[in-house]
């Protein structure tokens, strides 16, 4: 198991803390407060990306018929009112019996959830992994059995932010592609810069080199080249506010590039 980190910020952390969670430390707390100094835009831009995240399995539930998901780092945000983590809405708007399983390389995150969540549902799982490890983690043997891998199945890519490597990055998601059967799903989250007004670029950049100096951030084009080959369910590749919105999500509804982050769902052929 990775060794706990609680000096340095994380970015899924980070957005837990911005969302009012309790997942994490006083670095990740300073870390929002940075953020919101350079541009006071973070607690918002975090809840527009939980609302993007349950808007994508409210989808693919309902309309899609997805039964089973895999959740590739989304830190498990504590901020959700009771009821209303990522694997409620699945069970909320599928059939009865949805599988959940979540991927996390945060171990306070992993023990959190194995302790809180596993003990009273068959339906949900948390295994440790980082998707910079992506051959690893499709080889685990909870990912390998608690997926049934020959039906389609909804990959949720929520730490793109990780892969810093353009190669690399690319591979995740062949790998990823070539893993799921056909009439399965991959959405991606990704963030961007592209929306930062030019005069709030150098506060932005000197903050990310204090408190998440590996953050991979990409523009449009580079998020949609990932993506490349793959049939893009409308509205395409957005600012999350902008995927399917619903009447009461009103994160960054005002201002969409706000949220600091891009979203799609593809399918899989």
């Amino acid at each position: 198991m990775a060794k706990l980190e609680t000096t340095q910020a994380r970015i899924t952390r980070i957005f837990d803390a911005a969302a009012g969670g309790k997942n994490n430390f006083q670095a990740d707390k300073d870390a929002v407060r940075h953020f919101d100094q350079a541009a006071p835009t973070l607690t918002n831009a975090a809840r527009a990306v939980l609302e993007f995240c349950s808007r994508v399995i409210r989808y693919l539930a309902v309309q899609e018929h997805v039964e089973q998901f895999v959740i590739v780092g989304s830190g498990i945000p504590s901020g959700l009112s009771a009821g209303q983590g990522l694997h409620d809405m699945a069970k909320h708007a599928a059939c009865p019996y949805p599988r959940v399983l979540y991927v996390e390389n945060n171990p306070m995150v992993v023990t959190l959830a194995q302790a809180t969540i596993e003990p009273f549902t068959d339906l949900v799982r948390v295994v440790e992994g980082d998707v910079r490890e992506i051959d690893e983690i499709l080889s685990d043997h909870v990912v390998t059995t608690f997926i049934d891998w020959e039906r389609p199945v909804a990959v949720l890519l929520l730490s793109a932010y990780s892969l810093h490597d353009e190669e690399y990055a690319h591979y995740v998601i062949k790998r990823l592609r070539h893993s799921a059967s056909a009439g399965s799903f991959l959405a991606l989250l990704h963030t961007t810069f592209d929306g930062v007004p030019q005069e709030l670029l150098p506060a932005i950049g000197d903050t990310l080199a204090m408190t998440l100096p590996h953050l991979a951030v990409r523009s449009r084009d580079e998020v949609a080249a990932l993506l490349a080959g793959l049939d893009l369910v409308a509205p395409g590749l957005v600012w999350v506010p902008e995927w399917r919105p619903m009447g009461d999500d009103l994160a960054c509804q005002d201002d969409p590039s706000k949220s600091g982050n891009y979203g799609a769902v593809a399918r899989i052929p």
